[in-house]
């Protein structure tokens, strides 16, 4: 049926062909836009983790091995080390990063002089433009304190050579410091922008009523954070548990002080390279992702990651 406007001019029908077409190109040149990205995730996602996942349960001519890859490696007198090393970095890290990142973006955010705001976002994001491997081997010279910037600050600590910073006791935080001033910026920024989108009627009510920064920040801006932080929480989980290159670098700068199978992934590289068990790297390879799934629906269920406001 067609309609009549206030004029008496006859209105096309709704959802006549002309209406349909455009939605029928606009639905196809989405599909084309994510066609690539799909097609990169199979290639270089899907098909990889099924093939560790074949891999994970066959031994090295291709027949069924049930479980027997699993107790291998979890047996290894290498596994356990390593997994305490990653939980304990890990640890560290994370908690300092949703304390550190949450206040610093509150505090940033709290700055109402607009090229001070701009000025410490840039400083705070500058560190994320290192790739992991130039930050690692920046942080050699600022670990030594033969040579470092803040010598001061490592002999006051009784640090004085670089062996007694690297000892393995000491790596965890050692880890943690390093992967914050590379990833806390960026993530500094995101939140900084989260909390630009909290209506400012909502804190403006809330001074009214005589709150003060600090009740603001604790009563209104973190608790509407909560999100943000659980996705935070999530992805640095992810990349926390896949540490290597840090480790790895630190086992070559330090002549074998840190030890070449000192994390979860450097074990599965030593596994797959050095003693050519390519099953065995898978199965520590799914045990790191069972982890991870598992460590990740805390972060999703206690942030409330996918309920609607």
């Amino acid at each position: 049926m067609t309609a009549m406007n206030e004029t008496g001019a006859t209105l096309a029908p709704r959802g006549g062909p002309g209406e349909r077409s455009a939605a029928g190109e606009r639905s196809a040149m989405s599909y084309g836009f994510i066609a690539p990205y799909t097609a990169l995730v199979v290639a270089f996602g899907v098909l990889p983790a099924l093939y560790a996942v074949f891999l994970a349960f066959t031994d090295n001519e291709g027949g069924f091995a049930g479980i027997a890859n699993f107790t291998k490696v979890v047996s290894d007198f290498r596994f356990l080390p390593a997994v305490a090393h990653v939980a304990l970095y890990l640890v560290i890290w994370l908690v300092a990063l949703v304390v550190l990142v949450s206040f610093l973006a509150v505090v940033v955010h709290a700055v109402r002089v607009r090229w001070l705001s701009r000025t410490l976002r840039f400083v705070f994001y500058l560190p994320g433009a290192l790739a992991g491997a130039s930050s690692v081997l920046l942080w050699l010279f600022v670990l030594d304190p033969t040579a470092s910037p803040v010598s001061g600050l490592l002999h006051l600590l009784g640090f004085s050579s670089f062996v007694q910073v690297i000892v393995p006791a000491n790596l965890p935080p050692v880890f943690a410091i390093i992967a914050f001033w590379t990833g806390a910026g960026g993530w500094i920024v995101i939140m900084y922008g989260a909390l630009n989108n909290i209506s400012p009627d909502v804190i403006e009510a809330a001074r009214i009523d005589g709150a003060t920064v600090v009740q603001i920040a604790r009563r209104i801006q973190l608790p509407m954070l909560r999100k943000w932080i659980s996705y935070m929480g999530i992805m640095s989980l992810a990349a926390g548990t896949q540490l290597f290159v840090e480790p790895q670098l630190l086992s070559q700068a330090s002549n074998a002080i840190v030890p070449n199978d000192y994390s979860l992934n450097q074990l599965a590289y030593q596994y797959a390279f050095q003693q050519n068990d390519f099953n065995g790297a898978a199965a520590i390879s799914l045990l790191l992702l069972v982890i991870a799934l598992a460590l990740s629906a805390v972060f999703v269920t206690r942030g409330g990651l996918f309920e609607k406001d």
